[in-house]
């Protein structure tokens, strides 16, 4: 048997989750991330797929198993792996019957403004953070990608467009704030947006406004049109 450690980096479940999504992972390699470790004659992913053999491959009927039923029957399976196991199935179970929380849609500045104001308006110090938009303008995520200044050093620009590539995102709006006070752009605030609004360009991951911010202001690069 060859442990999962030694095995090519794309068929270890964990690393194939983050390279490839939690869609790509069988029934049994989603099992084995849970337990973690087989035992002396398996490793998880085939501990996991005996597991499900015995539950006829379905996972509402491992879902009625006990705890007692899965270490019981199943060397390598003690209390702590068999709660992580009905505890990720009843979740499983619950999110079915749950209704996905509807995304704001970002269409102005003050919208951007409204879900970014918190994470600045009132930090001391020059933090930069990004929205993240989808196609038809609706917020999915928002990221700090620096604090303590702004500089090319700073923003990043990869860390910028692997968030966008990661959640999908065609749009972004940067957002960094000003402890001092000013809310006009800086010429290095002007070159760092272009800059970036140039490599969207290149990967079609628009830029669609860079706002500064400042206690309960903001100037916003899409109005004053020089975006």
């Amino acid at each position: 048997m060859i442990p999962i450690t030694l095995w090519a980096e794309e068929d270890r479940p964990r690393e194939k989750l983050e390279q490839k999504g939690a869609a790509a992972l069988s029934d049994a390699e989603l099992v084995a991330i849970l337990i973690g470790t087989g035992n002396k004659n398996e490793t998880a992913v085939e501990l996991s797929k005996r597991i499900l053999n015995e539950a006829r491959n379905n996972l509402v009927e491992l879902s009625r198993y006990t705890i007692n039923d899965l270490t019981s029957q199943f060397k390598g399976i003690g209390d702590a792996k068999a709660i992580s196991i009905l505890a990720a199935l009843e979740l499983g179970l619950r999110m079915r019957g749950s209704q996905a929380l509807e995304k704001p849609k970002v269409i102005t500045s003050h919208d951007a403004f409204l879900l970014i104001s918190e994470n600045l308006s009132l930090i001391p110090y020059e933090n930069f953070w990004v929205l993240l938009l989808n196609h038809a303008n609706k917020f999915i995520k928002k990221v700090c990608i620096s604090e303590g200044g702004l500089s090319f050093s700073t923003v990043c620009t990869k860390k910028i467009f692997s968030a966008a590539i990661e959640n999908k995102a065609t749009g972004i709006i940067l957002a960094h704030n000003h402890p001092s006070g000013q809310l006009y752009p800086s010429k290095e605030d002007i070159l760092i947006t272009q800059k970036l609004k140039e490599a969207g360009v290149l990967l079609d991951v628009r830029i669609l406004d860079h706002l500064i911010i400042s206690d309960n202001l903001y100037f916003s690069f899409a109005d004053e049109g020089i975006l």
